[in-house]
């Protein structure tokens, strides 16, 4: 099945490591300009320079995605550099670990916020675009109990319900909205290496609990949006993709 994205425009907010960075690259691969932003200025200029090597029109930015003026402003920005907006994938997330009001702050300012935020100012150009689309990125934390990450864990399962709040309030304007929530993602600098050295007992108590006996790759991700925002998912809208190896199933 190829899928090809030759002359769609495709924003990707938080995506210069990790998921963001796959899904920008898989969009890049299949024909499509596409903008990215992150606050770290070092790592969005390495990724730039990985989307521009397929040789397609490319936008990147610094923005602090906790902060409603900045996303305005990239959004504006892309908009103008692109010629438009076809798709938006909302990626951001704050990485919050933290039960005090600032970590609750942060998740929900982020996580949660950016989206409602970058969605907001990107509506009017997607109604413009071709074959509009938004994919919010979850997370397993918001489908089920998150001990360790209740701020993180709670700004998810709002990014699930306002994913299907906006695929009922758009979906007659054309624009599909689904969501992807990934299980554990290991890639290099992420999180989950960083506990396969720093905490092995719960790396190895999760790694148990996948029945695929490895956690997922930002690439098993990245082609599941790619899916989501292709023809092939024309008739999917107000879904939300687990992906995650069948992590929590438990064999006989």
């Amino acid at each position: 099945m190829l899928i090809e994205f030759s002359g769609r425009r495709v924003v990707v907010a938080g995506a210069s490591r990790g998921i963001g960075r796959s899904i920008a690259l898989a969009f890049a691969k299949a024909g499509a300009a596409v903008s990215i932003c992150a606050r770290g200025a070092d790592a969005l200029a390495a990724t730039r320079a990985e989307i521009e090597a397929f040789g397609n029109p490319t936008h990147a930015a610094v923005c602090d995605l906790s902060r409603r003026e900045e996303i305005e402003r990239y959004i504006a920005d892309v908009a103008e550099k692109l010629g438009g907006i076809d798709i938006l994938v909302n990626n951001a997330t704050a990485g919050s670990s933290d039960d005090s009001d600032a970590g609750w702050d942060a998740s929900l300012g982020v996580d949660l916020l950016a989206a409602v935020r970058a969605s907001r100012v990107a509506v009017p150009h997607l109604l413009r675009g071709t074959a509009p689309s938004i994919i919010n990125i979850a997370s397993g934390s918001g489908l089920n109990p998150s001990v360790r990450t209740p701020a993180y864990g709670a700004a998810k399962a709002a990014v699930i319900h306002y994913t299907r709040t906006q695929a009922a309030a758009l979906a007659r304007s054309g624009i599909r909205v689904n969501c992807v929530a990934p299980g554990s993602i290991e890639f290099p600098g992420g999180s989950w290496e960083r506990r396969r050295a720093d905490d092995p007992a719960l790396y190895n108590s999760v790694l148990a609990a996948s029945p695929a006996g490895r956690l997922g790759t930002p690439e098993e991700v990245a082609d599941v949006v790619l899916f989501l925002a292709s023809p092939f998912a024309n008739w999917v809208t107000a879904q939300i993709i687990s992906v995650n190896g069948g992590q929590g199933l438990r064999g006989a």
